[in-house]
């Protein structure tokens, strides 16, 4: 075997987990694919003769590529207040899945994890998620380990409480299938049941027929929103969204939204739609259509 043929297996042993830590740096499941393929290249394009851990070199090298792509997408964000909605992995709800997918970054996280500093997110997505030790950290920040752990620790400050859904998947299945009930019935005092008094709804419609995009926030108003598309529940079937239970809405054979939702304390905290056409077409979705 060759160097090359040599590289390009020990790559490939690491695809996966280099994919991981992109798409929760990212939150699009394209430009994942885009960091891992750029990681790859470089890694063609140097000497790593004198490399003792290929894995932690990888890794660095992905998050380097991420925390520039996090930087341009900061920099050329036009309206921070824009509704959007991370791109969501979508998979047969199998009682099975539900422990292979048991540490998926949920839909709800993702979303707040938008609202930090790329070193923010760097550093608590390489150590929260993935253990990585906080001397690599610094180094890919080209900062000291005492300042990436103190920005690990200011985002953890700020997600404190996102993304922590039930921990009983049977009972989060319960209160989603008590929600599609209630919406299929447009039983608005049902729905008010399964909703937290602050719950919130993100829709991310793009530019598609569902517009506009909108954030919501209050049990009356998410119920109200519920009411106005009753008629699209009876087209939802109940899928695994990034390991938790949620719906995937399609007629005639296309998608028309993917939604996750947050289950704490026995309610639906919130909700998160992407109905965005151009978006939901590049998902791999078309084996979950039924």
């Amino acid at each position: 075997m060759n160097t090359t043929d040599w590289l390009a297996a020990e790559f490939q042993a690491h695809r996966a987990h280099l994919r991981a830590v992109s798409y929760r740096m990212l939150g699009s499941l394209a430009e994942a694919d885009d960091a891992v393929q750029e990681t790859w290249l470089r890694l063609t394009s140097v000497d790593t003769g004198d490399v003792r851990n290929l894995r932690a070199w990888l890794t660095t090298v992905v998050s380097r590529v991420c925390l520039d792509m996090l930087r341009a997408r900061t920099a050329r964000r036009e309206n921070p207040l824009d509704v959007h909605v991370p791109d969501p992995i979508v998979t047969q709800d199998d009682p099975e899945q539900h422990a292979l997918l048991a540490d998926s970054v949920g839909l709800a996280l993702l979303v707040v994890l938008d609202t930090l500093s790329p070193a923010e997110r760097l550093a608590f997505v390489l150590h929260d998620v993935f253990a990585v030790p906080f001397e690599q950290i610094g180094s890919t920040l080209d900062r000291s380990p005492a300042a990436a752990k103190q920005l690990a620790s200011r985002a953890r400050h700020r997600l404190r409480g996102a993304g922590a859904p039930a921990a009983d998947p049977a009972r989060q299945r319960a209160v989603a299938e008590a929600f599609l009930t209630a919406s299929r019935g447009d039983d608005f005092e049902g729905l008010l049941a399964v909703l937290d008094p602050a719950v919130v709804l993100r829709a991310d419609a793009g530019h598609g027929p569902m517009g506009p995009s909108q954030l919501i926030t209050g049990a009356r108003e998410v119920a109200t929103q519920a009411h106005r598309f009753a008629g699209l529940a009876r087209f939802a079937h109940p899928v695994l969204v990034n390991g938790t239970p949620g719906f995937l809405v399609a007629a005639d054979g296309q998608p028309l939204a993917v939604i996750g939702i947050a289950v704490r304390d026995d309610k639906i905290a919130e909700i998160d739609i992407l109905a965005d056409p151009e978006r939901l077409s590049q998902l791999d979705l078309a084996d979950l259509i039924r």
